[in-house]
């Protein structure tokens, strides 16, 4: 049973390695696939806060409450379905990260800002 397991992954690592898409040369030959580029306008959310900071700043009166970046947010655009709310750090400084779902299937980002609660952009 050992050996047949060892035989499989030997044969699969060399149908890998002859599809060239692993190995040294992939970078140089092209086989790897260029990565997709995406316009991200944020940080993509990398550097937002965990939920019990954002109980905290909503605590402290550093930010308005969640559901006032979402009835902004519903304003800017309307029908739409709030999928996610995110509280994350900007250079203008705290803000709301929404992603919405349109009508027509797209989804939309909302940014609004953290200690006013007026949308300040949308992509």
């Amino acid at each position: 049973m050992r050996q047949a397991f060892a035989l499989l992954i030997v044969v699969a690592t060399a149908a890998v390695l002859a599809a060239g898409a692993v190995g040294p040369l992939a970078e140089e030959t092209g086989a790897l696939a260029p990565a997709p580029s995406v316009r991200e306008p944020m940080n993509r959310g990398d550097d937002c806060l965990s939920p019990g900071d954002l109980r905290e700043a909503v605590a402290e009166k550093r930010v308005v409450p969640p559901i006032s970046a979402i009835r902004a947010a519903r304003q800017a655009i309307p029908r739409a379905e709030i999928q996610r709310a995110r509280l994350c750090r900007h250079e203008a400084g705290l803000v709301y990260l929404l992603t919405a779902l349109r009508r027509d299937g797209q989804f939309v980002q909302v940014m609004v800002d953290g200690q006013s609660g007026q949308v300040s952009g949308q992509w």
